[in-house]
């Protein structure tokens, strides 16, 4: 049942085009993760997107 859930997550990933883009950011790739966690959801109005960032060096 688990496997199936995120199967239909990574297939929303999929026609939201998250796995075509060469950008690896931070949000980039959390926005994938909750997408494929979200599962069926996704279907049902659900658009996760996280917003984060990560900590410069200091000059």
């Amino acid at each position: 049942m688990v496997l199936i859930w995120l199967l239909i997550g990574i297939f929303a990933a999929l026609q939201r085009g998250y796995f075509s883009s060469d950008n690896a950011s931070c949000s980039k790739l959390t926005t994938v993760a909750v997408t494929v966690i979200a599962g069926p959801l996704n279907y049902v109005g659900i658009n996760p997107k996280v917003e984060c960032s990560t900590p410069q060096p200091s000059k």
